[in-house]
């Protein structure tokens, strides 16, 4: 079995939210064909995609011609609208969450589904994800890795995951609005050094902040390897040895890991060999970033090509601590 743990997913028919809402900020999708579309942000063009994000039926094809059994969908970041009024944005981020729902509902066997939330209002976060979890039988929730210049371990998120916590609910954090995007529009480095950066800082604040602390059982799971956090975490450590002062956990940073988890997707042997070693086999999953272009393909293509591991930790990775993390039963596949 073979389980694609990070995909995204958007409705065919979205609302135009700018003309209904007046702000050029919201994304605003453009058909140009029956299966292309241009994904529009402030007049300007943000992404191009094809019905790979919006036909269950095209996604289904394409996992089989890849050989993938599931696929864990959640929505495209820049849909999450931390900055739009709440009202609004939860309208946009219901038509989303229902979506992805009915995907699974109509075809538990092929996906798996991570809903989304008004990390703006906290209060409001926590009604969606009792929506999303309770209600519509999504398997996680998808939020961002700040909410308006908000790093997560501000004061005001704390009840949300606090909450998260009590409902043994996963946090998948997905990186957006990255941090220096004045200095990143060449070479498209918003996506290959802003976007590891911007998860690493979200990982670092979470621990550093002392949310992990103050929430033990909470388990994160955290995009494209987590960026570069893995990396820099000794320096972490570092820093809280020499700067006392700056405390706020009894333990260094590197004492709070043992509820992060972390998708493969890294391109490179060596680097995806790394978490192994750092974290642990039972905490990484495989996920390709479908259908997107810096997507790994096919899927698992690093983990195949890491012929020293056995086929039990390929297993694992490939796909049975997505079923564990994601609390699916491995019978769904043939019962759906």
């Amino acid at each position: 079995m073979r389980i694609d743990a990070h995909t995204h997913v958007m409705p065919p028919d979205l609302p135009d939210f700018q003309e209904k809402y007046g702000q050029d900020r919201w994304p605003v999708v453009v058909k140009t064909s029956e299966s292309e579309a241009d994904i529009m942000v402030s007049g300007k063009l943000f992404r191009k995609v094809t019905d790979q994000v919006w036909s269950p039926e095209k996604i289904i094809a394409d996992m089989d011609r890849e050989g993938i059994d599931m696929q864990v969908v959640s929505p495209i970041p820049v849909t999450f609208s931390y900055w739009a009024p709440v009202d609004q944005a939860l309208e946009m981020i219901q038509l989303q969450n229902n979506f992805i729902g009915k995907m699974v509902k109509d075809r538990p066997n092929r996906f798996i589904g991570l809903g989304t939330v008004p990390m703006q209002d906290p209060k409001a976060a926590i009604k969606e994800m009792d929506r999303c979890v309770h209600e519509l039988g999504l398997s996680g929730i998808e939020i961002g890795t700040n909410v308006n210049g908000e790093n997560l371990d501000a004061p005001e998120f704390l009840e949300f995951f606090k909450k998260a916590e009590e409902w043994d609910v996963l946090v998948f954090i997905h990186p957006w609005e990255t941090m220096a995007k004045d200095r990143t529009p060449r070479h498209n480095f918003m996506y290959t050094v802003g976007m590891p950066s911007e998860t690493a800082l979200a990982a670092a604040s979470l621990i550093w902040g002392g949310v992990v602390e103050k929430c033990p059982n909470l388990r994160f799971w955290f995009a494209h390897g987590a960026g570069s956090f893995p990396y820099i975490l000794p320096r972490l450590d570092q820093g809280w040895r020499v700067w006392p002062d700056l405390r706020v956990t009894e333990k260094p940073p590197s004492e709070y890991v043992k509820n992060f988890y972390f998708d493969a997707l890294t391109y490179d042997e060596r680097n995806t060999r790394y978490l192994i070693e750092k974290f642990g086999e039972d905490r990484i999953v495989m996920g390709s970033d479908y259908p997107f272009l810096l997507k790994e393909s096919p899927p698992g293509k690093t983990i195949d090509q890491m012929e020293d591991l056995s086929d039990e930790i390929k297993d694992k990775l490939l796909y049975k601590n997505a079923l564990q993390l994601l609390g699916v039963k491995e019978g769904q596949l043939e019962n759906g």
